[in-house]
């Protein structure tokens, strides 16, 4: 206690004083840092290395590092960082793979001190250590870490996280601890002393890690930001790294940095698209705790300007200018943001949130009195003026039922059984028709049926599927849709035979189906459905639609009309005519003009059990193009309903049938979203089929992206350069099996703990009766 009184009297007798101010640069800003008495700035960037004042009124130029006849690279600042014990000591991170330190305390122009080149490409970050005045840390695009003794002249030790490009290392501040950011998402720590292997791995971000901040008091959190735009908070105190808050911003995460003395408070900038600096309080990460929106252009570095001082905040941006934001100055979103909220009493009583001045504007209300309970108001007590930025808390609250329609089993059941390739189209559709009917998802598997029936060659439609599928589906959804198209529109469907003949089949524009000239019939004639009809809701379940099928086949039988019209004849000559009493019950039908009922009736006729449709009508071709406009709708509305595992399923099988019809970016939105279900059920094995299949370029390469693959020998432990199983180090196989000691030509499974292995079924007998491995390491090997 009597040490923090100390410290605390320490600053109160040091206040930082200043406002809200900024300069203009000669060039972008890549990169900023503070001295550690705040009282100057260095400004880095691939054309600018300036060291400026920060006075109580603006910046002044203070120092031009950029010397010299000839333009250098080593000037290309990616980073730079201003050690906090020695003030006259910067380092800078290059773009050509140099490390540079400076000496700002040399007599001459050139302060450039000592110069490492070990890293071949650029230098994404540099870090001091915050005790050690001589060990400096660096991460390049080559995926390695170094650690530079500043008394030589090399490093000392060598990282290598076998990983993609380093975005970022931390010091931790109270050990030899330090973390390090990777672009395949994974966050390692490290034991500065133990540069043969990390102490612990693990999976931040679904994206490149482009930043991360250890908090300054709480030493065990670590907050890290990515392109999936979160910035997360993980506490390392545990075991295995545990998320413990979770920010959802607008935009790529590129820089973080803790608030100091506010336990809560960090803030944000972005690498493209959104300008602003948010500050967030990781309790409410639903809306930034405060806004700065000076900047013009997207900004780079971000500092906060004492570590001891929360309210002012430098920041370097590509648009050339360095600003100090005061934190009183900053925009409030939470002032903007109108409030919400509904609830419903127990006496039948509406509650809502809603802003003073639009109630109070309102003439008619009557004042609330004692008692009355029809009118109650309830505002928030009024916030104090002289309180900046009082937290106000707020609550994401979900309700989840336990009805049977809420689980999502029928998802995974989908995915896993539907079959999107590797067989002809109209077997995938029958395929995956069973599968939804199974699944009690009778519009689905009416809809792929459909599909079927619109883009399968007609030839290799038989008559006897057709009517069983037609029977299936029923009149009313097949007649609507196709009237919506463009069928039921025209008084007669015209088809061409020979040169000189023309058969007519009519369909009555308000009809949806031929007449049967039955009562029942009567009754449903006429009825005009939405062409969503043929995709919505199926109101009957097959076991109706079976007993219907029975019931018209008993009515059939009442007529005295055969089961088939005419016996089919090899060969229809002109003008046939049809059977007399054909004829007469067409004539009497009281939808049937005279003039058609002159009109030959086409053969063969095939009778169905719900609909009567002449063979032509399918067995015309029409183009592909004809029914997408259909497809394209019901692909919307089930994407509408939340369904894209239909909508994206249905844009595989069909491929360049339907594919012009959808805008590219839709397409990606729908895989996008149905991959992150399907991920998020642990179905990587469909979600990869997924990726694989799609028929939009944007989505194909996700498989290509951040993938390799690094092979230890499981004997020396060190990288396998060549390329074949033989370690070119110690010269010994790395593919042989631990429990028979021979070569592994075939599958070969190995502990990534250990690296030892061998077959497969060995391994698996092995770990049945013994944990530990059969190489004789000591390791504890579990196969999972």
């Amino acid at each position: 206690m009597e040490k923090m009184s100390r410290v605390t009297t320490a600053l109160s007798s040091n206040t930082i004083s200043g406002k809200t101010m900024f300069c203009h640069l000669d060039a972008p800003a890549n990169a900023i840092s503070v001295c550690r008495d705040a009282s100057q700035v260095v400004v880095a960037g691939r054309n600018i290395f300036k060291i400026y004042t920060i006075e109580e009124e603006q910046f002044v130029e203070k120092l031009n590092l950029r010397v010299g006849r000839k333009p250098s690279l080593n000037f290309s600042c990616a980073d730079v960082m201003w050690h906090q014990m020695e003030e006259n000591l910067l380092a800078t991170a290059a773009t050509n793979g140099a490390v540079v330190t400076w000496n700002l305390g040399k007599p001459s122009r050139n302060k450039q001190d000592q110069l490492f080149t070990e890293h071949k490409r650029t230098v994404n970050k540099v870090c001091f250590h915050p005790t050690e005045v001589y060990m400096l840390l660096s991460g390049s695009q080559d995926g390695l870490m170094k650690c530079f003794d500043l008394r030589k002249k090399e490093s000392v030790s060598t990282f290598s996280g076998q990983s993609e490009s380093v975005r970022d290392v931390q010091f931790s501040m109270k050990d030899f601890t330090f973390a390090a950011s990777f672009e395949n998402g994974n966050v390692q720590l490290w034991d500065i002393r133990r540069p043969d292997r990390y102490e612990r791995m693990f999976t931040a971000h679904t994206g490149p890690v482009f930043c991360c901040d250890w908090h300054p008091d709480d030493r065990g959190w670590l907050a890290t930001g990515g392109r999936d735009k979160m910035v997360k908070v993980w506490d390392m105190t545990t075991n295995r790294a545990k998320e413990i808050y979770c920010v959802q911003t607008i935009a790529s995460v590129a820089r973080v940095k803790w608030r100091p003395e506010k336990r809560f408070h960090l803030a944000t900038c972005s690498m493209m698209v959104d300008h602003n600096i948010y500050v967030w309080d990781i309790r409410r990460p639903f809306i930034p705790f405060a806004t700065f929106e000076e900047h013009k252009d997207v900004t780079t570095g971000i500092v906060w300007r004492h570590q001891h001082d929360p309210d002012f905040l430098l920041s370097g941006s590509k648009d050339s200018t360095l600003y100090q934001h005061m934190f009183k100055d900053a925009t409030r979103p939470v002032d903007k943001a109108n409030p919400e909220g509904l609830c419903f009493g127990l006496m039948g009583d509406l509650a809502f949130a809603a802003k003073e001045s639009l109630i109070n504007s309102d003439t008619n209300r009557k004042p609330y009195a004692g008692g009355d309970r029809r009118n109650p108001l309830f505002f928030f007590k009024k916030t104090d003026p002289t309180e900046q930025f009082a937290h106000v808390s707020s609550a994401l609250t979900i309700y989840e039922t336990d009805f049977d329609s809420n689980h999502m089993d029928w998802f995974v059941s989908t995915a896993q059984r539907y079959l999107l390739s590797g067989k002809p189209f109209a077997e995938l559709c029958d395929h995956n028709a069973k599968v939804a009917r199974e699944l009690k998802r009778p519009q689905v598997s009416t809809t792929w049926t459909m599909l079927r029936i619109m883009f399968s060659d007609p030839a290799n439609l038989p008559a006897a599927g057709l009517n069983h599928s037609l029977s299936k589906l029923g009149s009313l959804p097949l007649m609507n849709s196709l009237k919506d198209s463009g069928l039921g529109t025209e008084s007669r469907l015209e088809r061409s035979k020979g040169d000189n003949r023309q058969d007519n089949i009519h369909l009555e524009a308000g009809n949806s189906h031929i007449s049967n000239n039955n009562e029942e019939n009567e009754e449903t004639e006429g009825s005009d459905g939405p062409a969503e009809c043929m995709f919505g809701d199926a109101e009957l379940d097959d076991d109706d639609l079976y007993s219907m099928d029975h019931e018209n086949q008993a009515e059939e039988q009442e007529y005295t009309l055969p089961q088939e019209g005419f016996q089919l004849r090899h060969e229809i000559v002109d003008n046939p005519s049809a059977p007399e009493h054909f004829q007469q019950d067409k004539a009497d039908s009281p939808h049937v003009s005279g003039n058609e009922a002159e009109v030959p009736c086409l053969t063969p006729i095939e009778s169905f059990s719900l609909i009567s449709i002449s063979q032509p009508l399918f067995t015309h071709h029409l183009p592909a193009s004809f029914f997408c406009p259909i497809v394209r709708e019901m692909l919307s509305y089930y994407a509408e309903q939340g369904d894209v595992q239909m909508a994206v399923s249905v844009l595989i099988v069909l491929g360049e049938k339907i594919r012009k019809e959808i805008d590219d970016l839709t397409q990606e939105h729908w895989y996008m979203s149905y991959i992150d279900m399907l991920q998020r059920f642990e179905l990587w094995n469909v979600s990869n089929e997924v990726i694989k299949l799609s028929t939009c370029s944007a989505i194909t390469c996700l498989n290509q992206t951040s993938t390799t693959l690094h092979i230890n020998c499981s004997n020396c432990k060190r990288p396998m350069s060549s390329k074949g199983w033989m370690c070119d180090r110690c010269h010994q196989c790395a593919s042989i099996c631990a429990v028979c000691h021979h070569v592994v030509k075939g599958l070969f499974v190995w502990c990534q703990g250990c690296s030892h292995g061998g077959h497969l079924e060995h391994i698996m007998n092995w770990l049945k009766s013994s944990a530990h491995c059969p190489a004789g390491c000591g390791h504890l090997c579990e196969y999972t």
